[in-house]
């Protein structure tokens, strides 16, 4: 497979790269239910920073903040710095350990509202007392809510309540229903149909809802998911497939298809964890130990690599001894400068490319 790399223009900026967009996380909290689902969350959260704030080269969190949403919404955590800062940060989770788990509440319909509006003009102030260099990082905003309310009815409640409010610091928008499980025989709404767990949908004015598991494992992994690059400015390779026309061949032409994909990471390097037999930071390395996405984004704020496909091997005829590295996903792009037209085409003409693999049970090279 032959490779290269085309470069935008501009001064590399990698620090923008590395960086995650700031996470605002809104706990929406119910009772009963919040009795079950409190410890588990409190300890997917621990460990999770545990990992975020000790992980070492270029930070992968840049800032994070905390509201619960009880009878009223409530800041216990504003924006601070992920790195370096594990004790703020367990004290916040120490805090959230303490909210009410028994009793009964009225909470105010407006109160997820202005949890989301209170955040946000807090990040616009937060932008705006930083230095200036380091406020170019911090341009939008990422907001999740936690909640162990149905979650389409969260969803219409935010669209409602949202519907006259300036959104354009916020970069995404995301409810995340913890399924109910052992909670089911607390609730006393009616079913709603909803999708697998690993499943997210679009809904509405750009609102993802995402479902998943009442324990600590999948929690765990969806927090641990916000470490990895999801920057979707520019795709990062362009696959480029043979064309099949002997006519075209003839000619000198190339008329090769262009699929444009996404890297996303599967794995974290081992050598960005504390304690590891080899603690230095090799960004050179040509062998991949720090072969992330991170690395090659970071030679160029707009690089895009080339990969031209040159023949498809049978998967069992590839001999794993030559393959080494960290591996990565690669998944149609969803970056936001192409046209919806585009983005549909190039994600059925790659959905083609995969199904024609699968049949041929054939790799590309």
């Amino acid at each position: 497979m032959y490779h290269g790399r085309t470069t935008g223009k501009g001064p590399s900026t990698p620090t923008q790269i590395y960086e995650q967009p700031p996470r605002l996380l809104i706990v929406h909290t119910t009772l009963p239910s919040w009795a079950d689902i409190c410890s588990k969350l409190c300890e997917a959260l621990q460990n999770f920073f545990s990992l975020a704030c000790s992980l070492m080269g270029p930070s992968r969190m840049s800032l994070f903040s905390l509201y619960v949403v009880q009878n009223q919404h409530e800041c216990i955590l504003p924006f601070v710095q992920v790195k370096g800062n594990f004790t703020k940060l367990q004290a916040c989770i120490s805090e959230l350990r303490l909210l009410k788990r028994e009793g009964c509440f009225r909470p105010q319909g407006t109160s997820l509202q202005l949890a989301v509006e209170d955040g946000l003009q807090q990040f616009k102030q937060y932008s705006r007392h930083v230095t200036t260099g380091t406020a170019l990082s911090y341009t939008s905003l990422e907001i999740t809510v936690l909640t162990s309310q149905p979650g389409k009815e969260v969803v219409k409640q935010l669209e409602e309540g949202l519907k006259d409010i300036d959104l354009v610091r916020v970069r995404r928008l995301q409810v995340v229903e913890i399924t109910k499980e052992a909670l089911e025989c607390m609730a006393s709404a009616s079913p709603v149909e909803e999708p697998s767990s690993d499943e997210s949908s679009i809904l509405g004015t750009d609102i993802d809802l995402q479902i998943i598991d009442n324990d600590i494992v999948s929690m765990e992994i969806f927090f641990k998911a916000w470490l990895h690059s999801s920057g979707t400015d520019q795709e990062h390779i362009h696959l480029l497939l043979p064309s099949w026309s002997s006519s075209n061949i003839s000619r000198g032409r190339d008329n090769s298809m262009c699929l444009k994909c996404d890297l996303q990471e599967r794995l974290l390097s081992p050598s960005l964890l504390p304690g590891t037999a080899d603690g230095s930071l090799r960004m050179d390395d040509p062998k991949g130990d720090f072969s992330t996405l991170y690395q090659m984004a970071s030679q160029s704020s707009a690089s895009c690599y080339k990969l031209r496909v040159i023949k498809a091997l049978k998967s069992s005829g590839v001999c794993e001894s030559v393959i080494y590295g960290l591996p990565f996903i690669l998944r149609p792009t969803s970056c936001w400068q192409l046209d919806w037209d585009e983005l549909e085409t190039n994600q059925q003409h790659f959905h083609a490319l995969c199904h024609s693999l699968l049949v041929s049970t054939c790799v590309p090279r």
